[in-house]
């Protein structure tokens, strides 16, 4: 399966945000953001001006796509699914990244960035409903329960993992119970719930044209 293998604090600078991509290490002293805040490459200090609506748009999208570490063809598969469900399409298109089980497993404490998350899924750690699933594109269900094989439970990751969480903090729609490295989706989050500086509208506009 394709997935990204270059630097991950360069997504960040390139977006001019925080992506949280490498854990623990973007809430400190580490953070390339936090070290040098401009944009990457031989010319990122001199890059400004005022972008077109264009640019915005497709800024948007690649800031969307590298929070939930999803490529471009899987995105676009994304945007026409939220496209075709009743609703407002930008929203369902939050929801619906929102409920891959990778995210659900980082949201829930057992990872500290997503592609932390991406590797427990894949690499069997992950049961829901007591059944193995190690897709991490799957869509977590409401009432459905997330747990950590016991076998994986003594993984200094996860431990370390579930001690820092409260830096970042567990959602309201999320229960977890760190005793039992088990969680549940107690309910399909809200637009307001998503904290993170998102502008899905951009994003329809992009694909609308």
């Amino acid at each position: 399966m394709a997935r990204y293998t270059g630097a991950l604090c360069r997504l960040c600078r390139r977006e001019n945000l925080k992506l949280f991509l490498k854990g623990d290490r973007c809430y400190g002293e580490k953070c390339a953001l936090e070290r040098r805040p401009y944009a990457p490459g031989q010319h990122g200090q001199r890059r400004g001006g005022k972008s077109s609506d264009y640019q915005l748009q497709l800024r948007e999208k690649q800031k969307v796509k590298r929070i939930y570490s999803v490529l471009e063809r899987q995105f676009r598969r994304y945007y026409y699914n939220a496209e075709r469900k009743k609703g407002i399409t930008g929203i369902n298109l939050l929801l619906m990244l929102e409920c891959r089980l990778d995210n659900i497993v980082y949201r829930m404490g057992f990872a500290n960035s997503r592609n932390q998350a991406r590797q427990l899924v894949k690499h069997d750690s992950i049961f829901v409903n007591n059944k193995k699933v190690n897709i991490p594109s799957y869509q977590v269900r409401v009432g459905e329960v997330i747990e950590v094989r016991e076998e994986s439970r003594k993984q200094k990751t996860i431990i370390d993992s579930l001690e820092t969480i409260v830096r970042r903090g567990i959602p309201n729609w999320l229960e977890v119970d760190k005793d039992k490295f088990r969680g549940l989706l107690k309910a399909v989050p809200n637009r307001e719930d998503l904290t993170m500086p998102i502008q899905e509208q951009l994003i329809v506009e992009l694909y609308s044209k």
